[in-house]
Formats: structure tokens, C-alpha cells, sequence
């Protein structure tokens, strides 16, 4: 079984909780293809991470905490972006009004933004003194196009390889990696939860086609479901601190979303 896990809100859907409480209800493991954190608001993380001379964000961590098997963060997230706020109206490279990409982790390789203030923690600790410096998006393309697609393809074939697997979006994006079929899909948002055959979602992710958002070509969760119908809805109570942590806690707790979802998944 696969399933995906995309998001309503584009920050503070609830995906990672409800993907973590899932991968505890199917016993299977949760890949996050595509993740990041920002540098400011994520500190902790960041430091936590860049102190172990690795990139990586707590979404990750929960999976892989999670999941089924040992694993590391990084295995289960291959592309990891690093942001930092972007005081004023310039935002460099790509960027929306308050924040700037600052380096990419590429599987075990980094790309790094030229025009970014680079912290020095990530100076020291990462090995970036051969990674690629880009200035502008055309050469961010170009750096993706070599690195990051062959990257992601790499890790769809194992995604395609567990038994039971969730794949984790980012933000409000539909579709976090291309070329792969799911039994059924879940879009989450603060209190609810849509269910959606896995094949009309794809479609419907191709008819939308994609729009240009900091350096990239996507679908977005509203312009899929706009053109979908949910085969099955349910209500996602509020939860506390400690029991969002805990997945087996949220995997009682959202119980009744969960078997839905698997129906639609099994119809």
C-alpha cells in the first residue's frame, strides 16, 4: 500500500502528525521527499543537526522515529533546503517576501546560494568547500536538473520498494515527487481530513499542471482538489502537545480518518 499525505495550508497543516500516526497504524515507513526548515524559526533543528555536521528538520526525524526499521532522517528526506529570513524587500535568489534560500542538502551533497549570508556554524561543520555556488535561478535549474531530479528518482524506486508506505508533501504542494502511484491520497488541514482515490488525484494534478513558486514548477493542493471530489472525509480532534509527539497516541486519536483513508485505498 501507498499513500500520500499533501496538505490544505501551506505552513501548520498537521501533515507530519497525521503522517507519523499513520505509519504507526500501518506499521510501514514515511518518506518526506522534499523538506526544509528555516534557520531563524527552526534553530534548535538546525543546530542540532549542524552540530552532527548533517542537514536535516524535525519532520524527518519524526518519520523516521516513526517508522518501521532503523533509520537515519536523511534517508527518508534526500532533498533538504535551508532557509533565513530576508529582512526588506529583496529576497535574492528565490524567495518569497520574508525568507531566502540559503543551501540545498542533495542526498549527501550540497548546493549552495551564492547571494545567501551563509551561517558560519554551516560553514565549519558542512562539507561545502566543492559545492556548487549558484547565483541565479537559471543555474539553480541547471544544478536541479543534474543533482536533485536524478536524486528524487532514485529515492521514487524506493518508495516503490516498501511494502506500506506514506510519502509525506511540503508545504501546500500536491505533488512532492513525480512518476509515482498512489493507492490514495489524504489532504489535511487543521480539524479535517479529505480521502481521494490515488489515481483521479494524479489526474487531476495533471490537468491542473503547475505554477512557478520559488524556482519551481508546482501543483497545488487548492488547484487539485478544485478539480477532484474527496471519496471520504472525517474530522481530526485537536490534540495535545505530548500526544502530537507520540504516534501511537495520534494513531488512536485519528482512528476513525485512518480507516477511511485505508478504504478508499483498498476499494
Amino acid at each position: 500500500m501507498r499513500l500520500l499525505v499533501a496538505g490544505a495550508d501551506r505552513v501548520d497543516a498537521g501533515k507530519t502528525t497525521f503522517t507519523t500516526g499513520l505509519v504507526d497504524r500501518l506499521d510501514g515507513v514515511g518518506f518526506k521527499p522534499r523538506a526544509g526548515n528555516d534557520y531563524w524559526f527552526d534553530h534548535d533543528d538546525y543546530r542540532r543537526a549542524v552540530a552532527a555536521g548533517r542537514l536535516y528538520g524535525k519532520d524527518a526525524r519524526r518519520l523516521a522515529a516513526a517508522s518501521r526499521g532503523d533509520f537515519d532522517p536523511e534517508e527518508l528526506n534526500p532533498v533538504h533546503r535551508l532557509w533565513r529570513p530576508a529582512p526588506g524587500p529583496a529576497t535574492g535568489l528565490i524567495g518569497g517576501a520574508d525568507r531566502r534560500f540559503v543551501l540545498d542538502r542533495v542526498g549527501e551533497s550540497f548546493v549552495v546560494n551564492a547571494e545567501a549570508d551563509l551561517p558560519e556554524a554551516a560553514r565549519e561543520a558542512l562539507a561545502l568547500d566543492d559545492a556548487p555556488r549558484v547565483e541565479t535561478v537559471a543555474e539553480l535549474n541547471e544544478i536541479a536538473t543534474k543533482r536533485h531530479f536524478p536524486t528524487l528518482a532514485a529515492f521514487a524506486d524506493r518508495v516503490r520498494a516498501a511494502e506500506r508506505a506514506v510519502v509525506e508533501s511540503y508545504g501546500d504542494v500536491a505533488l512532492p515527487i513525480r512518476d509515482l502511484s498512489v493507492d490514495a491520497v489524504a489532504v489535511v488541514e487543521p480539524g479535517r481530513m479529505a480521502a481521494y482515490d490515488g489515481d483521479r488525484f494524479l489526474k487531476a494534478c495533471e490537468v491542473a499542471g503547475g505554477t512557478p513558486r520559488e524556482g519551481r514548477l508546482e501543483v497545488h493542493t487548492g488547484e487539485v482538489t478544485d478539480l477532484a471530489d474527496p471519496k471520504a472525509t472525517a474530522t481530526l480532534p485537536a490534540l495535545a502537545d505530548d500526544d502530537r509527539r507520540d504516534p501511537r497516541a495520534v494513531a488512536r486519536a485519528y482512528e476513525a480518518a485512518y480507516d477511511e483513508l485505508v478504504a478508499v485505498a483498498t476499494d
